[in-house]
């Protein structure tokens, strides 16, 4: 594993590789020599040699500092992410992590002691137990193995449906408008026919007049918003929006053992829909950083996020939207969360939240394509100064070694280190479909939200009234002709009147709209509305 330095001659002493003298080395790892709390990620690799008596570390009180873990396919990022989810967990930390391949479910079950496993830990000096942690299942909608987890329509709010819907800037904002209508009429939108409902009416001759008066919103691009919304609907995504709504609060438990509880969103179900899956992790994040105090810095976080296949986040965003996304990771460390993007090279994430990410795990990279090239020399610029090549070293590394930067106790940056990791204690691969499907429907959690409720709201509101308006309209054309003095037209408009008013339908609207008419929802940056408990 060359740790060369670009330029150095290779013929200098032996206690050096490439003119890089072993002091540099002992330096390195006096970096990472932390006196507080911290996660173990392995051994120093120096000279070809593994170093277990120089151990690479987070400090765990700068895990809400954010990170990244990157590298291509199949140099062992998922592992990576279980082995800090493990140690996280252990220390009475909660954890978030996103299953979209359905090989992290292991983390819940003790791993299987091996020649391989042993021959790791030995060269690491990791003394390796194998151990099973505290996990919660989920999936989105309930599509797939796991406890349903659900957003209503008004939390979910407009910027994240856009980028689900693909709409341009122009029609997020008109969207954006019509939530605003949706708000102030008392229309509550729970799921995706609500939305339906009540665009549908916007471009009904009916609604049209309505239309005219929430400025900047045509009839076109309103037609645009409703034929997107029923092909969403068509392709089964209707499960993901309604009620219950998850509590995102869920996630901050730890289990009856103190240790923190890993919370595993099973999408293998959904990952042919990359685009849905990424923004609902985004309003996950969101509706997290709308729901917590400010905490400032604390001894360790009250929860850690990790983000996987970040790229599919940020493909095709909007501005607003990219904006939204760096101010909602620059907050939420100061409410206690730290939040990991995992992808394949660091120019999958834009500078803006790159900046944000003080802790960088980065594996193996593949150089095959000019591309390739342009990638790595990007990556090898976003590391501080090193003693390493590390456009070398990040084409040669094996599998399960990374090129590690952390912050320090005092946020100051860590000396580059590549580092042999350590092997993860829990199982490395998925559990059976039998036991996972018993701890799913153990959990205390899959009673309160497996089964879907559908109350009333917007599309029910809108059909009661225009159910309204066809006994209206029935009632006057059947009414008897005009007595003396108008007598038999006040009869008519009376029974007509009485039975409008007297239906369940019109109370409960009329109720709906005299405690809501006017009033608007508080929205987040990201337009996603703040739960009310």
């Amino acid at each position: 594993m060359p740790s060369t330095a670009g330029g150095a001659n290779p013929s200098n002493e032996s206690s050096s590789v490439a003119g890089v003298t072993a002091q540099e080395a002992v330096e390195i790892a006096a970096g990472y020599a932390f006196d507080g709390p911290a996660l173990d990620l392995g051994a120093l690799l120096w000279d070809g040699q593994c170093l277990p008596g120089a151990q690479i570390r987070i400090p765990l009180a700068m895990l809400n500092r954010h990170g990244l873990v990157a590298g291509a396919t199949g140099t062992g990022k998922t592992k990576t992410l279980q082995l800090i989810a493990e140690q996280l967990a252990a220390q009475g930390v909660p954890v978030f992590l996103a299953d979209v391949k359905g090989d992290v479910s292991g983390i819940s079950m003790p791993g299987e002691a091996g020649e391989k496993v042993a021959e790791r830990a030995r060269e690491v000096g990791q003394t390796w137990e194998a151990t099973g942690f505290p996990s919660e299942f989920y999936a989105l909608g309930g599509i797939g193995t796991g406890t349903p987890v659900r957003a209503t329509i008004t939390s979910f709010g407009p910027v994240l449906l856009s980028k689900v819907l693909q709409l341009n800037q122009t029609q997020e904002q008109s969207l954006g408008l019509i939530f605003h209508y949706a708000d102030q009429k008392g229309l509550e939108l729970v799921d995706l026919k609500d939305l339906r409902a009540v665009v549908t009416f916007l471009t009904s001759d009916e609604g049209k007049p309505e239309l005219k008066g929430i400025g900047g919103l045509s009839t076109v691009t309103a037609g645009v918003i409703l034929r997107a919304l029923t092909a969403f609907e068509a392709q089964g995504m209707g499960d993901f929006f309604g009620e219950p709504e998850f509590d995102t609060s869920e996630f901050l438990r730890a289990a009856p053992d103190g240790r923190g509880l890993v919370s595993v969103l099973e999408l293998p179900a959904v990952q042919d829909k990359p685009q849905l899956f990424s923004t609902f992790l985004m309003w996950l994040l969101a509706d997290l950083y709308n729901d917590l105090p400010e905490v400032g810095d604390l001894e360790k976080p009250k929860l850690v996020f990790f983000f996987d296949e970040a790229h599919l986040l940020f493909n095709g965003a909007s501005k607003a939207f990219l904006e939204a996304i760096t101010q909602t990771v620059r907050l939420i460390r100061s409410k206690g969360v730290g939040v990991f993007f995992v992808t394949q090279t660091p120019k999958d994430v834009p500078g803006d939240v790159l900046a944000q990410l003080g802790n960088r795990v980065q594996h193996a990279l593949r150089a095959f394509t000019p591309d390739d090239e342009k990638a790595l020399k990007a990556t090898v610029r976003t590391f501080p100064h090193s003693a390493y090549d590390l456009a070398e070293t990040l084409t040669t590394i094996g599998t399960g070694e990374a090129v590690i930067t952390v912050l320090s106790e005092k946020g100051a940056p860590t000396p580059v280190a590549v580092t042999r990791l350590r092997a993860p204690e829990s199982l490395m691969g998925p559990v059976e479909a039998g036991a996972l499907e018993g701890a799913v429907k153990g959990s205390l959690l899959y009673g309160r939200y497996a089964e879907a409720v559908d109350r009333e709201s917007a599309f029910e509101k809108l059909a009661a009234r225009a159910a309204s308006a066809e006994v209206e309209a029935a009632e006057a054309a059947e009414k008897p002709a005009a007595g003396p003095a108008g007598q038999g037209r006040e009869q008519g408009r009376g029974s007509v009147v009485d039975q409008v008013v007297g239906s369940g339908i019109f109370k409960s609207l009329a109720r709906s709209l005299g405690t809501q008419l006017g009033r608007e929802i508080s929205r987040s940056v990201f337009g996603t509305a703040r739960r009310r408990r």
